[in-house]
């Protein structure tokens, strides 16, 4: 890289040395020097060249600035064979952060978008994921569709599975040798569903219960997290919406579900709770839209369910592919920050064609661009603020921005070793190049060909 770039050169992060106490660390494993990309806030992006060190236990131990490093190494007890420098232009970043994901879409991806929203779950989805009472499907699809997201760059996805428990189980199972942090629920419908694709209520509470505890006793219960998961207020009787909202606060578990992705939608549901105020309230008298809920779509949100969703510390997963692709409409992110509300970003697939966050951070810049055509006091987001959407913006809509989504010590480090000089580069680099440059094309142009190494609890989970 040709120069060394800031944008936020006073950013405490990086104004001096620190590290965990010697008690509190793990054995070193990993020593990194060279350039690190992260967002320390909405808009503010900082580059600048590091020295990090990760222990065996996943932790980021101590971070410096690269003249610091002789000093970090007599520190530490360091030589030089234990050091990982990065190449000129390559950079490490958090890795990516996907809040909403269907995991048993992943079989038909990219097809199926001749029709909006109802259609389309009633012509392709449903279809597709009542196949999922095949193990052996399961197990094939499953497999194929994490390590995906994994290659692509998302270390922690949030995903919906199905209604059918063994198939969710598999899921987990196929997260935790795959190695990906997820949040994963098993899918509740009980009303509004075809024959084959429904369950009984009792049933939908009795197997969610067993999938959280199968979850939170299982072995990868330090990086997978189970979550209540109505598919959405049509799908759920008032029955099992209360019996879910119990189980969240029993078990103290975030909730995940769908909410205003379309108009129809919207009047479908007043159709159904006229009782309630609106489509959020339905959730909240139901105990369902709490400070760890993750609600996709929000694109057609009223100014008083923005006021709920404030007031309950709500959070929205924005998912721009999928809002496109089926005609539901431009979110208006600008709208949301502005209210205080949390955003991270989804892929939705299959809703969205692509399982990668960097198509979502992208179609995230076109979408807050056409609200913008639209309302030109509504400045598109640009790719600072996207990133920070896809990293420590998602970590906060699910409650883990004390955990992941920066290089702070004691954070998991979960992170993306770039390489823009990779053979094969969708993008080419020139003489005069600044980091801010490569950044950009990276997340412009970058595939999952320049993710040379993907890092979990700081274990080597992709290497090319």
């Amino acid at each position: 890289m040709t120069d060394t770039y800031s944008y936020r050169k006073d950013s405490a992060f990086f104004d001096e040395d620190v590290s965990l106490p010697v008690g509190n660390q793990s054995r070193l494993d990993h020593v990194f020097v060279g350039t690190f990309v992260q967002s320390v806030a909405f808009s503010e992006m900082v580059v600048e060249k590091r020295v990090v060190g990760v222990c065996t236990d996943g932790k980021i131990a101590f971070t410096g600035h690269e003249d610091e490093l002789p000093e970090l190494m007599q520190t530490h007890g360091l030589v030089e064979a234990d050091i990982v420098r990065l190449g000129e232009n390559e950079f490490i970043m958090p890795g990516l952060i996907d809040t909403h994901h269907h995991a048993p879409q992943y079989a038909f991806a990219g097809t199926g978008y001749d029709l909006t929203l109802l259609d389309w779950l009633n012509t392709y989805t449903f279809p597709v994921e009542s196949k999922y009472s095949c193990e052996k499907f399961a197990k094939e699809t499953y497999k194929k569709a994490v390590k995906r997201t994994l290659d692509s760059g998302t270390t922690t996805n949030t995903y919906f599975a199905t209604i059918h428990l063994e198939a969710s189980k598999i899921l987990v199972e196929t997260i935790g040798e795959i190695g990906q942090r997820a949040f994963v629920g098993k899918v509740n419908m009980d009303r509004n569903s075809p024959d084959y694709y429904r369950e009984e209520t009792g049933d939908s509470l009795g197997d969610t219960e067993e999938f959280i505890q199968h979850v939170i006793n299982g072995p990868y219960s330090e990086r997978i997290t189970p979550v209540i998961t109505p598919r959405f207020v049509p799908s759920c009787s008032s029955e099992l919406m209360h019996g879910l909202g119990e189980l969240a606060a029993k078990y103290d578990i975030p909730i995940q579900s769908h909410l205003c992705e379309n108009k129809p939608e919207i009047e479908w549901v007043k159709t159904l709770h006229p009782e309630s105020v609106a489509y959020a309230h339905v959730y909240d008298d139901h105990r369902l839209l709490t400070d760890r809920s993750i609600m996709a779509h929000c694109v057609h949100l009223s100014d008083e369910e923005i006021d709920l969703f404030r007031k309950n510390n709500a959070g929205v997963s924005h998912c721009p592919n999928s809002n496109f692709s089926l005609t539901s409409g431009c979110l208006n992110v600008r709208r949301l920050l502005e209210s205080d509300i949390k955003v991270g970003l989804g892929t939705d697939v299959s809703g969205g064609y692509s399982s990668s966050m960097l198509d979502s951070m992208r179609q995230a810049i076109i979408c807050s661009t056409a609200v913008h055509f639209q309302d030109e006091s509504r400045v598109p987001l640009s790719y600072q603020e996207v990133f920070y959407l896809a990293t420590l913006g998602g970590a906060t809509v699910l409650g883990m921005d004390d955990t992941l989504g920066t290089f702070e010590v004691g954070k998991q480090f979960d992170a993306l070793r770039v390489n823009p000089d990779v053979e094969g580069s969708p993008f080419d680099l020139y003489e005069g190049d600044t980091v801010s440059d490569i950044v950009q094309k990276f997340l412009y142009l970058g595939d999952d060909r320049n993710i040379t190494h993907v890092f979990v609890s700081g274990k080597t989970v992709k290497s090319i």
